[in-house]
């Protein structure tokens, strides 16, 4: 029997819940599908840092490196430790580590999900840049503590990064609706986001089959408030990434169906699948966490392994348990409940 090796990461607060949720229902959708997954467990989280003085072990990388795919729950306990060295502690250094360049994040409504548009009929894949850009963690403090205290933070943006990511973009635009948007802010940076704009240009000629519309940054924010079913892929920054999907992810209901996974398309380098949401420690513990996002994320996963099939079984299930109104209202149902549900469906 075909077999994957999967490093599981549930990380802090809710991420142990809907990560132990998510693995019931794809090592269940394996076995359907005549392969297996297998999980290794790694406690490396906010308590491992308070334990231990880091995120995960100096051969953290080294360690991961030999697995088939990621799956991520959730890190971060700001109370505890701050996000700024959560963050980079373990989630840059992989994504980083690991050339995961792409992250995508779809945003549709599942069904039985009533989003707050009011709207039905839009399915939007963003794609932000991974790598660099505004993350890049190029900068620093000099003067602290004193009134000529100065920090500075600079962006990076590589023309291989940048056209990698919008190459990525276009090939996904032509697998859908052919439509692809480029987010920037060209008006105003006129250095690195002018930059962006004249690659996205390059490339449109290679793509004639593509259509192609530059925004900024805020008449994006609001055409995805007015208009989001005018959009197919849309291709930002990591910056403008991570807020324009934060804001798919509210009209599509909420942080509780939001999927990520971040891409190595080289597959020189194990992917990480991940929800959206964090680690939300206000409700941890407490049994009502969300599984979708996590799941959601593990199909993608198991999509990327090409195990379509198996993939397309959980995405299913996760839709014939929300059709039932299971998981569509925050709070409603148990993450056990939902949980049960959708493994219900998948049987």
């Amino acid at each position: 029997m075909k077999s994957y090796e999967i490093a599981l990461i549930p990380g802090d607060g809710i991420g142990v819940d809907v990560t132990e949720a998510a693995w019931s229902v794809l090592t269940k959708a394996a076995a359907g599908a005549g392969f297996a997954l297998e999980g290794t467990t790694f406690p490396w989280s906010c308590a491992f840092y308070e334990e231990t003085g880091a995120m995960m072990p100096a051969d953290g990388i080294a360690t991961l490196r030999k697995f088939d795919a990621i799956l991520l729950g959730a890190v971060g306990w700001p109370v505890r430790v701050p996000d700024s060295v959560s963050l980079h502690g373990l989630l840059l250094p992989i994504r980083k580590s690991f050339v995961q360049y792409a992250n995508i994040r779809p945003h549709r409504l599942l069904a039985g999900v009533e989003g707050p548009l009011k709207k039905t009929d839009f399915d939007i894949l963003c794609i932000r840049e991974n790598t660099e850009g505004e993350y890049s963690g190029a900068g620093g403090r000099v003067h602290q503590g004193t009134s000529d205290e100065v920090a500075v933070e600079t962006s990076i943006f590589t023309r291989t990064a940048v056209e990698r990511i919008l190459r990525f973009g276009f090939e996904q635009a032509r697998k859908r609706r052919g439509k692809l948007a480029s987010v920037t802010k060209s008006n105003a940076q006129k250095y690195s986001m002018v930059f962006w704009d004249a690659v996205t240009a390059e490339l449109a000629a290679e793509y004639p089959d593509v259509e192609v519309t530059g925004y900024h940054i805020d008449a994006m924010a609001a055409r995805m408030v007015m208009a989001p079913e005018s959009l197919d892929v849309v291709v930002a920054s990591n910056l403008f990434g991570d807020i324009l999907t934060d804001l798919g992810a509210a009209i599509q209901g909420g942080l509780g169906f939001a999927a990520s996974a971040n891409i190595n398309p080289d597959r020189t380098a194990p992917s990480m699948f991940e929800p959206v949401h964090g680690s939300a420690p206000d409700i941890a513990h407490l049994g009502i966490a969300n599984p979708i996002a996590a799941i959601w994320s593990g199909a993608m996963m198991l999509d990327h392994l090409g195990e379509a099939g198996a993939a397309k079984a959980v995405m299913g299930a996760i839709e014939a348990a929300t059709a039932r109104g299971i998981g569509t209202v925050p709070g409603q149902n148990k993450t056990s409940e939902i949980t049960a549900a959708v493994l219900a469906a998948l049987a």
